[in-house]
């Protein structure tokens, strides 16, 4: 198989394997990686191997931990382009996108890095007759990073990172569609001569995972994925007294208001609703236009996304990829079947496809107009290239119809008034408001979001309060 023998090469072999995971090019449709998964016992045992260079790590001192971030970050430099082509194989993401993903986590890891010794320092209460009081922050012990697919690298950034910084070991699972990924990572931190455990690479099942995440010396889990599978991590973790991060889904919201600069928001929704074939949870999934200029924005929208690409994602003209999973193809025509049915109006796209070539399994991007809210397809989350649009009559429509939807990670508004902007945030029921822009991380601004987007926080120097335990010094000094 294609890269096979570089997967067994990076993977911890062990003696006898349960299975064999393959993952298939979503352009080719060929096998592009085949991965030996572990049995339940060969996963326990690289967590008791991290547990046990994790008492070594959280001895030493954070500019010594600052320093082999950096060096690891900069091996991941070193080897991007490998590390683009295997994201783009794996997934399907153009491979300039995937480059841009890699040069991302590298800038955010540094970030990291930067607000650590802040984040991370002791708190001396102040002085009290007699008394000497100081918050301690000592690490939880092996952190597991369940990674997703749909970007393998930023996201896993977010918890690996700080968890070292920390003081902690991490054992990093990707997606089973990525699994190369944290491969990638346990070889920068190797190569930047960490020990040999501190990140360690695992291959296992759904299974495993869950009974690994019961191990005693497993202090925290940082998850991001699905409903369904923030559940199933949160049922596990809930068996003991550890805590979580989960990130969960989106279905994120945009309003175009009266004043806005209407052809600043239609470039900046439409890259946010396709950017990466709409793979991402906070990507734009529905956008709401003030009736002012609501014709307009369709047609502008439509033209833009008339002049997606769709192909190679070798290829430096391809600006969309085909989809990742198999089954999403079938869930999107739904989506848009539905919506069709109830009154919606598809301006361009709306089907499965290849490229001209006749390869990839594609979504055409997809624009509907007319939109309500009794259509799944402006409440529940799509995941793919189809947006909603929907025409409001002022702020306080598009405020309900922005709530109206069980996740709540990030909302935008299109305005030139900040004022306007700011009277509007808290009403939005958001981890994120944003102005005039989507769909970015700002590694100093905490990432967390509500209702069934999930729970916890990451990023920023709150971030980091998930990867310590606190411990309080209380010493009544002699007299």
């Amino acid at each position: 198989y294609a890269l096979a023998g570089r997967v067994r090469r990076f993977a911890q072999l062990r003696r006898s394997f349960s299975s064999v995971l393959e993952v298939d090019n979503p352009y080719t449709l060929e096998v592009q990686c085949a991965v030996n998964l572990l049995t339940a016992q060969e996963a326990v045992n690289v967590v008791e191997v991290s547990a046990k260079v994790q008492k070594q790590w959280s001895n030493s001192r954070l500019d010594e931990r600052i320093e082999l971030v950096k060096t690891a970050l900069g091996r991941l430099e070193a080897n991007k382009e490998a590390i683009a082509l295997d994201i783009s194989s794996m997934m399907g993401k153009p491979l300039s996108q995937a480059l841009g993903e890699v040069a991302g986590a590298i800038d955010r890891g540094l970030s990291l890095c930067e607000l650590a010794p802040e984040a991370l320092k002791d708190e001396v209460l102040p002085e009290k007759e007699g008394f000497f009081r100081k918050i301690a922050k000592e690490p939880v012990g092996v952190v597991l990073v369940l990674a997703p697919w749909n970007y393998p690298m930023l996201t896993a950034i977010n918890g690996l990172i700080p968890a070292i910084l920390s003081g902690n070991s991490v054992v990093l699972k990707h997606s089973e569609r990525t699994p190369l990924c944290a491969n990638h990572f346990q070889t920068a931190f190797t190569e930047a001569g960490a020990m040999d455990g501190l990140v360690s690479a695992i291959f296992t099942g759904h299974d495993e995972i869950a009974q690994l995440i019961k191990h005693p010396s497993v202090g925290f889990v940082s998850f991001t994925g699905s409903v369904p599978g923030g559940h199933k991590v949160y049922e596990s973790v809930a068996s003991r007294f550890i805590d979580t991060t989960l990130e969960l889904g989106g279905k994120d919201g945009a309003y175009v208001a009266s004043d806005a600069n209407l052809d600043a928001a239609v470039e900046t929704l439409v890259d946010g609703a396709f950017y990466n074939a709409g793979q991402s949870c906070c990507g734009i999934e529905r956008i709401y236009v003030h009736k002012s200029f609501y014709d307009q924005f369709v047609e502008k929208a439509t033209a833009i996304v008339d002049g997606y690409q769709l192909g190679n994602p070798l290829e430096a003209k391809t600006s969309m990829g085909p989809m990742a999973q198999p089954n999403s193809i079938e869930f999107l025509s739904a989506q848009v079947t539905a919506a069709t049915k109830a009154g919606a109006v598809v301006t361009i796209g709306g089907s499965s496809t290849t490229d001209i070539a006749g390869k990839g399994r594609f979504f055409s991007p997809t624009v509907l107009a007319n939109c309500n809210h009794e259509m799944d397809i402006m409440r529940e989350e799509s995941f793919g290239p189809v947006v909603g649009i929907m025409s409001v009559e002022n702020d306080d429509e598009a405020v309900r119809l922005m709530n109206d939807c069980q996740y709540g990670l990030t909302g935008v508004i299109f305005t030139e008034d900040q004022d306007r902007a700011l009277a509007l945030a808290p009403r939005i029921e958001a981890g994120t408001v944003f102005m005039n822009r989507c769909d970015f991380l700002d590694p100093e601004l905490p990432w967390t979001g509500v209702k069934n987007t999930g729970k916890g926080v990451s990023l920023s120097h709150h971030g980091f309060r998930a990867f310590s335990q606190l411990k309080g010094y209380h010493f009544k000094l002699s007299q």
